[in-house]
């Protein structure tokens, strides 16, 4: 932390934005020596900044995305619209996105998240990669560490059509063959931003979290998948858990996985 604060102290900032609301963070900005200092009332040390802005969640009847949330920090310098978050895959990323998926239709699956709270079961992951046109082939998505879970996955679903290219592929590499495929399924984790980010189509799956919570995907065509059924028990948390609390883990097990199919335009 001492090594961060001179970095930033050596910048002589005019202003320090912080979206967190953790106190580690509270402190960097505090003692960064910026002229001004933004970030939400919910930090332990937003009584020392100099711009204040309450954290608040949405509803499912007005939902507040965390863009929107974010972008309030500096609503007092610029003004009220809103700018969605982008990724710029340079030319090699997209001639890579080409090599692998060899200009057939796709969809791309990123299966996995930190939190088991917020993936959609290995099985039924399954179910969606047989229930798939037989046109489209499958990329599985993720990082080094996904690879065994993705390998598994691929296997199960006993098709020929499917790439594990977990750990293979850069992030805007990732990005790149996103953006060009029929359709993105992922959870609500890393992935359904990365998809926002190069506006590709995307269907997200949650399982523990809840839209409300402001983290849904942005691209024009996007979609969220959920469970029917009225959990007590959902949300369990904020960020999700290793492991369902309840023992049931309904709220991924109780899923149509024909939901997931609904907007498939296969590409062309």
């Amino acid at each position: 932390m001492w090594r961060i604060l001179r970095q930033i102290r050596s910048e002589h900032y005019d202003l320090v934005v912080n979206c967190q609301r953790f106190a580690a963070s509270g402190l960097l900005t505090v003692l960064s020596g910026a002229k001004q200092t933004a970030g939400f009332d919910k930090n332990p040390f937003s009584i020392f900044f100099t711009h204040q802005q309450p954290h608040q969640f949405g509803t499912a009847e007005e939902p507040l995305h965390e863009v929107a949330r974010n972008l309030s920090l500096i609503e007092h310098l610029t003004d009220v619209s809103f700018e969605k978050p982008r990724l710029y895959p340079t030319l090699a990323d997209y001639a890579k996105a080409s090599e692998v998926n060899g200009r057939e239709a796709y969809v791309c699956i990123a299966p996995t998240s930190v939190w088991f709270t917020k993936q959609y079961p290995a099985h039924k992951w399954v179910e969606l990669i047989r229930a798939l046109p037989n046109m489209l082939s499958v990329m599985l998505l993720g990082g080094p560490d996904d690879f065994a879970a993705c390998a598994n996955i691929a296997a199960a679903a006993d098709r020929s059509n499917v790439q594990n290219l977990a750990g293979h592929l850069t992030f805007l590499e990732s990005a790149a063959l996103m953006q060009g495929a029929a359709m993105n399924y992922v959870n609500d984790s890393a992935p359904m931003h990365i998809a926002s980010a190069v506006n590709a189509p995307v269907t997200a799956v949650f399982c523990s979290t809840v839209p409300a919570f402001g983290f849904t995907p942005l691209s024009d065509q996007s979609r969220v998948v959920e469970t029917a059924q009225l959990l007590d028990c959902r949300p369990c948390g904020l960020h999700g858990y290793r492991t369902c609390p309840q023992k049931h883990f309904r709220c991924a097990e109780t899923i149509d996985t024909r939901e997931l199919l609904v907007d498939l335009v296969p590409a062309g």
